[in-house]
């Protein structure tokens, strides 16, 4: 070699020294270069959670309707025995018996009118005996547009009434014949009396 060599063969090694220096900082910057293992990408903004925070409830489908909360079921409730009903309605008035002998109220306005007397619309008001009507204690009352006739579980309870209405009412027995409500003429009275005392 001659001296004329030596700078050619200097300026190579500082260029090949330069050469791996520069080569070296392109290894840093390569990220293929990195230690296996090591992510240097950064994870994709797609919204979904990320793999450190905990799992929330899985969501329904979207449109799907969310399944129902279970029912409570009431705890079964043993038998009582059975349950009284009330009566549709109030039961029936027991009213007094007439006294054996004495003739019912339907016969006495029915010999009226076989003696040709005037008994027009008879109706049956034995209820109004009891408490829920007149109170009176009765045992029958039909009352007709000319006369009502009143038959008593006794002669005393018949009398006592008799002398309350007065003048307007004649009594034979157990039985009382009523004119206050009645429209027949004082004059007819009698032949209705006589009547009644026929029966008994």
């Amino acid at each position: 070699m001659t001296l004329r060599s030596l700078p050619a063969v200097g300026v190579l090694l500082v260029v090949a020294a330069v050469a791996a220096g520069c080569g070296g900082g392109d290894d840093d910057a390569d990220p293929s270069s990195a230690a296996p293992g090591v992510s240097v990408s950064a994870p994709a903004a797609t919204g979904s959670p990320d793999a450190s925070t905990p799992s929330a409830v899985p969501s329904s489908p979207a449109g799907a309707a969310p399944p129902p909360a279970p029912r409570s079921v009431p705890p079964s409730v043993p038998p009582q025995g059975p349950t009284q009903r009330r009566p549709a309605s109030p039961p029936p008035v027991v009213l007094p018996q007439r006294p054996a002998g004495a003739p019912g109220a339907n016969q006495v306005v029915s010999a009226f009118r076989a003696a040709g007397l005037t008994v027009p619309h008879p109706r049956d008001r034995s209820v109004d005996c009891g408490p829920d009507g007149l109170g009176l204690g009765c045992s029958e009352i039909v009352a007709t547009d000319a006369v009502t006739v009143y038959v008593f579980p006794d002669e005393t309870s018949a009398s006592d009434i008799a002398a309350t209405w007065g003048g307007q009412s004649y009594r034979r027995g157990a039985v009382v014949l009523n004119y206050l409500e009645a429209r027949t003429p004082a004059a007819d009275r009698p032949r209705y009396e006589k009547v009644l005392n026929n029966l008994g």
